[in-house]
């Protein structure tokens, strides 16, 4: 891994960078080398889902890459519409043979969608796909402290990660202590509110002026500060340089806390909330 990014070991062992690489929405050609590019420019975590419709991009990219596989830790995660077992190992294996890969270093449930309530049966294909030697580590997405619950309950095993929608605007303070309680790693999707009025907050520009840093490396640090692992998208290969160079300064708690006081109730990008909202 990147000698200037530190790394977290999970509860199962795994060992991952403190920041990774978004793809969402990146595809074909441009998304090759987007990906390539930003293994080049220190990467190690690549993220990805089935539902994004890019494991082929991130695969190509992998396959481009001067980079080895084994030095790479790479996410998917598995849709909705296959949580039951068999239709879950299924698409397991798929997600494998579109990306051009032997395994996966960790594959998540995308979305609990408890109303069609099937997501155990799903965890149970994740828990015997880890056995299988498909995947190295297992995780859900968007799960709360109830869904949790339930998991390791019925099947007796955590997840190693918990990835969860947190920015300034919506930072899950409650949700972020009971991950940590239970040993599960928090991860950050839209570390930085999908580039809305967060990057003209004035507050957050105050603080990131006094590092000398910009908002975004400014709010990527907040991530990292709260314990959680950021993984933020850019096709730009200067972006992507700047927000790997975040572990060279540090925020007070007075800037930490100013940051978490942009909480808002409503602060959710597009309302998607886990106890209803169904993926698949």
């Amino acid at each position: 891994m990147d000698k200037n990014v530190p790394e977290i070991t999970l509860n199962d062992g795994l060992i991952m960078p403190n920041i990774g690489f978004g793809t969402y929405t990146i595809k074909g050609a441009r998304g090759v080398n987007a990906i390539e590019n930003a293994i080049a420019a220190g990467y190690r975590l690549i993220d990805t889902a089935y539902n994004y419709e890019n494991e082929a991009t991130v695969g190509q990219a992998i396959k481009r890459s001067s980079v080895p596989r084994e030095k790479l830790v790479v996410t998917s995660k598995l849709p909705g519409r296959y949580h039951l077992y068999d239709d879950a190992v299924t698409a397991i294996q798929e997600s494998l043979y579109r990306a051009g890969l032997d395994y996966y270093d960790l594959y998540l449930i995308h979305w609990p969608n408890p109303k069609q309530d099937q997501y155990i049966e799903a965890w149970q294909a994740l828990i015997d796909a880890q056995k299988f030697g498909l995947i190295r580590s297992i995780g859900v997405s968007n799960f709360l402290p109830e869904h949790l619950k339930r998991l390791e309950k019925e099947t007796d095993v955590l997840p190693s990660i918990n990835q969860i929608e947190l920015h300034p605007y919506f930072t899950q303070e409650k949700q972020l202590a009971w991950n940590k309680e239970q040993g599960i790693q928090t991860q950050s999707w839209s570390p930085l509110g999908r580039a809305n009025d967060i990057l003209q907050n004035k507050a957050i520009k105050e603080i990131a002026d006094t590092h000398k840093k910009s908002i975004s490396q400014t709010i990527l640090r907040w991530h990292i500060q709260l314990g959680s692992i950021p993984i933020p998208k850019s096709s730009s290969f200067k972006h992507q340089l700047d927000n790997l160079s975040i572990f060279d300064f540090v925020l007070t708690d007075e800037e930490m806390t100013l940051i978490s006081a942009l909480n808002k109730p409503d602060g959710r990008n597009k309302n998607q909330d886990p106890a209803e909202y169904e993926e698949f």
